[in-house]
Order: structure tokens, then sequence, then C-alpha cells
């Protein structure tokens, strides 16, 4: 894009209408001002402006007669490759596995992608004996459905040994993704945490959670676009005699 204070009829600008661009269609003299008549390419509306002179130079031209390619090559390169990675899980379907530092068995990729990502839904419960891998189909499938921007915010809740190697070795080394550890240190220094960031991962532990009652409250009052609970069954309710816990 250029910014000209010469514009012709035919050239396309933004800055004249907030809400779309405008093809301009004639440019006249309007006492001290400049009067720009053009069409909303999207409305089709015919749009009349009287623009003084340094609103005339705020007008940015988009196309027009001339093109000078004078743009920074290196910021277009980076918006090329911006867009490449945005949709290229719509061409390489097993786009999470090529660019993770896994080298995942067959049982795992059929998980992910023939039962899990097919799913209008996803709740899963993945059961397989230790040593399946389950941690690495669900770190796959995080990554997949974060490059489908289908996810924003995800909590995965730990036993309390196991949070750093979920954010360290698991998530940042396998798969390139950071995630925020949220422990007590954290939590004191940030109890909003978790609704102040849009998106992100958070990884805790089950046993901080069950003893702090102010990140319980704010874990469970923030929406969140998936939570995955490593060794779930430790979850599981206990009945002892008449007590229930």
């Amino acid at each position: 894009m250029q910014n000209d204070k010469h514009f012709a009829p035919g050239d396309v600008v933004s800055g004249l209408e907030s809400s779309e661009l405008v093809e301009i269609q004639r440019i006249a003299p309007f006492g001290n001002k400049t009067l720009v008549e053009g069409v909303g390419l999207q409305s089709s509306r015919v749009v009349k402006r009287p623009l003084a002179a340094e609103e005339l130079a705020g007008l940015v031209k988009v196309r027009g007669q001339q093109h000078t390619f004078d743009g920074d090559a290196q910021l277009f390169l980076l918006g090329a490759e911006a867009e490449r990675i945005r949709i290229a899980y719509q061409f390489d379907p097993l786009f999470a596995v090529n660019s993770s530092i896994v080298d995942p068995l067959p049982h795992q990729v059929e998980a992910v992608y023939r039962y899990l990502l097919p799913l209008p839904r996803i709740r899963f419960l993945l059961a397989d004996d230790t040593g399946a891998g389950k941690t690495v189909m669900t770190g796959l499938l995080i990554k997949e459905l974060l490059f489908r921007g289908v996810l924003q915010k995800i909590l995965i809740i730990t036993p309390g040994g196991l949070t750093k190697q979920w954010k360290e070795e698991e998530l940042q080394e396998k798969f390139g993704l950071h995630a925020r550890l949220v422990n007590r240190a954290s939590f004191e220094a940030e109890p909003g945490q978790f609704s102040h960031y849009e998106e992100g991962i958070f990884v805790t532990s089950m046993d901080f959670l069950a003893r702090n009652e102010g990140c319980l409250k704010a874990a469970s009052e923030t929406q969140w676009d998936l939570v995955v609970v490593d060794e779930a069954h430790k979850l599981s309710a206990y009945e002892y005699g008449t007590k229930l816990e």
C-alpha cells in the first residue's frame, strides 16, 4: 500500500469510510476543500466527502493505476509464512505430528486423528495401559486443535509431582507449546490470572486445587475450551462407612 496525496478515478482507498474500502469515481475542487466521490466496494453505496488537505493526505491508496512495489519484502514474507502456517492443517493431515519432536506409534495417531478429532464435542477417556503414550496423544490433540483455531484457553490438572514435567518436558520440549504453571506462589502473586489472560495453557495440580479454595473457585468460574485431567482415577469418590469423600 502507498500513501499518496494525488488520487485519480479508479483508485481504491481506505479511510474515506470506516467500514469498507471505497473506489473513487470523481475528484473535484470544493471551495477550499476537495470533493471526493466514490462507491463502497461491499455496500455499493455512493460516498461523497468534502475533505481538507490534511484529510485527503490521510487517505491510503490500496489499489490504483500505478504500483510501486516499494513495500517491506521481509514483512510480506512474514505475513505469507504466517498465513501458510495458519492453514497448513488443511493440506497436512498429520500437521501436529510433523511439527513436533515426537515419533508417535500407530495406535496414538489412530486415537487422535480417527477417533478424537472428528468428534463434534470432545469428551473422551483415555484408559490405555501405563506407558501406552496417553500424554503424547493429549499433546497431539491440543496442538492440532490450537492450529485449527478451535482452542484458546486450556486447563491441565495433574498429580502434584507431574506439573513441572507436563510444562517443560511434555508441552515445551515435545510440542513447542508454552504453558503457565499455577502453584501457590504464582497464584498468590497473580490470583486473577485465569480470567486475566484470554488465551493460554495453564498447568496446575489436583492437590493444589483441593487445598486452595480461591484457586478452585477461580478455575470453576473460568470458561475453558478444554480441560485435561491426568490420572483422572484419583478424582474418584471414596466411601468410608457413611462418609463420602
